[in-house]
């Protein structure tokens, strides 16, 4: 598959290939959603917790006599249909994990990257480095893209000059391509990377 390449002034400087096995393989719907469910389960933390009745801090001392008060039996105050008692069937401490062989997570990446080609969501640009942190020239250089949507930006490596300048902007996010996953190809509208993430994409999913 062949795409356009343009500078940051928005002109085509030329046309690269995208690999048909990554950029053309079929899309296959229900498999990037278990990706998706996978890795949004992984951001779970799973640290919610509530006290049983063996567990609050109260008297195990028998509240009241058996008999002859004319109330209910009751063995605990930590019971808990008492103010201050225990949780029944609360949440405990648990892991959200799912497991998914690397060949699945990998032929999710190649669907979300196949559905957005296919669409022509993807802008190559030969290079996208900023000199300094300015949040203005990356503005400018989206803006000469024609990019006014949720773009998702792929660096081939850190370079922070370039990352600083689209972290204020609320419809971008950056990211390093050996970090490409599902939820953010899903998630924005538009991809933007410049000629040299395509090797790091294609030594991960090649």
């Amino acid at each position: 598959m062949l795409v356009p390449m343009y500078n940051t002034e928005g002109k085509q400087v030329g046309e690269v290939e995208l690999r048909s096995d990554i950029f053309e393989a079929p899309v296959n719907v229900p498999l990037m959603h278990q990706a998706l469910v996978r890795q949004l389960a992984h951001a779970r933390l799973g640290t919610h917790k509530a006290k049983s009745r063996g567990e609050v801090n109260r008297t195990k001392a028998k509240w009241y006599r058996q008999k002859g008060t004319g109330r209910a039996r009751h063995g605990s105050r930590n019971a808990n249909l008492f103010v201050g008692g225990g949780v029944a069937h609360g949440p405990n401490l648990r892991k959200y994990t799912k497991k998914m062989p690397r060949k699945m997570r990998h032929a999710a990446l190649r669907s979300a990257l196949s559905a957005k080609a296919a669409d022509d969501q993807i802008i190559v640009v030969d290079a996208l480095e900023m000199e300094a942190p300015k949040t203005k020239e990356m503005v400018k250089v989206l803006k000469n893209l024609g990019l006014d949507q949720r773009v998702l930006i792929l660096l081939p490596e850190q370079h922070e000059p370039t990352e600083k300048s689209a972290r204020n902007l609320p419809q971008v996010k950056i990211l390093r391509a050996g970090y490409l996953n599902v939820r953010d190809l899903l998630k924005y509208d538009q991809v933007l990377m410049p000629e040299g993430a395509l090797p790091v994409i294609e030594g991960i999913l090649g």
